[in-house]
């Protein structure tokens, strides 16, 4: 996990690690505020990217601030901008993105009983006190707790470990650690094994494996598509140019049996539809090969640790005859799939002339995909 990138931008399972802690907060709760505190260099690219993945969620309950050189500026920074009806706190690490539910609760219930709370866990391994990589003892971990986020406070209390901290010039690991030096008693509750913050390598091998556990191995998605037939268009299907004299009207090459297949395989990734994924309002998809699309699909079903099983699709056009140009599909979609030839099923029916494919006034195509766990 060599990279420069800070690592709640690095992907997991898919998604962005900072797109799930927040989604930790905002599924809990929908009276939580989540001020997402970041970078002056990543802020804009990141506000983009994280309120497009959460439409539904109001502008006030989701907000942005311009983080400082240190944690600790960072957090202040957080502080400042929070609005001045909320008089409860949590700090959490953007990199740990597999907070339960049980673990906020225990920090709210604890924050209203003892005012000032971390989540933590008991140090279960034995510790060592090195010098120069020779052991000089061994510490008694009896009474040690390894702290963990979310760190709870009521906002009062951080207020005058900041104020605290300034006046005596003190730089503190974490908010614990300000409260600490003000002289406020802090009190553990129970975090998770589970919580990992993503900091070294290996780190994403043992979040992706603790997401997978208890998720199905056989995931199925169905997807539909149906575009219109006009003059003076190429018609493709499949990736296969037909010899017709309509083609089919759309912002990319409207390759209607290549579209039911990604919104298929979308869907069994629980990932939206092609519309989310490739808009026909960004130029960047303007006449694209839609061939392009299935294989950038194909990309988030490997980052989510699936690959396709297999794909039935149907497709249904009353003209041109398309039997002969069904092998050639077949191929196109194995390769783009990155699977073998019998694992691609393609039919082609009519309607017997009823309804708008049987009238010749447009196509349409049905995908039945498995995707299973890698």
């Amino acid at each position: 996990m060599e990279t420069t990138q800070p690592k709640q931008f690095l992907t997991l399972s898919g998604e962005l690690i900072l797109i799930r802690t927040i989604r930790c907060f905002l599924e809990y709760s929908s009276n939580i505020t989540v001020n997402v505190v970041l970078s002056a260099d990543h802020i804009e690219s990141a506000r983009k990217h994280i309120l497009s993945s959460f439409p539904d969620v109001p502008l006030n309950q989701l907000f942005f601030t311009i983080g400082g050189d240190s944690r600790q500026q960072s957090v202040q920074n957080g502080l400042l901008a929070l609005p001045k009806e909320i008089n409860t706190v949590l700090v959490h690490d953007g990199a740990r993105p597999l907070l339960s539910p049980d673990i906020i609760d225990r920090c709210l219930k604890g924050i209203s009983l003892h005012d000032a709370v971390i989540a933590a866990v008991p140090v279960k391994d034995t510790l060592k006190r090195v010098d120069e990589k020779r052991i000089t003892d061994t510490v008694d971990r009896s009474n040690l707790w390894q702290a963990q986020t979310p760190q709870g406070m009521r906002r009062d209390l951080l207020e005058k470990a900041y104020a605290h901290a300034a006046a005596t010039g003190f730089t503190g690991t974490d908010e614990a650690s300000l409260l600490e030096h003000a002289g406020v008693t802090i009190t553990v509750v129970e975090g998770s094994e589970h919580n990992i913050k993503i900091t070294r390598p290996g780190d994403l091998t043992i979040a992706e494996g603790l997401l997978r556990r208890g998720e199905p191995a056989v995931k199925i998605g169905h997807g539909f598509d149906a575009h219109r037939l006009i003059e003076g268009r190429k018609l493709i299907l499949g990736g296969v140019e037909i010899p017709y004299r309509l083609g089919l009207d759309g912002h990319s090459d409207a390759d209607v049996l290549i579209h039911a297949l990604i919104d298929a395989l979308l869907g069994a990734l629980g990932a939206g539809d092609i519309g989310r994924h490739f808009p026909d309002t960004d130029a960047t998809y303007k006449n694209i090969d839609s061939r392009r699309l299935l294989e950038k699909t194909m990309a988030l079903a490997k980052d989510n640790n699936m690959h396709l099983g297999n794909a039935d699709l149907t497709l249904v056009c009353q003209q041109p005859k398309l039997v002969n140009f069904l092998e050639k599909m077949r191929k196109n979609l194995a390769q783009a799939c990155q699977t073998q030839l019998k694992n691609i099923n393609i039919k082609a029916t009519t309607t017997e002339k009823m309804g708008y494919t049987g009238r010749g006034e447009g196509i349409c195509a049905h995908a039945v995909v498995i995707l299973i766990q890698i």
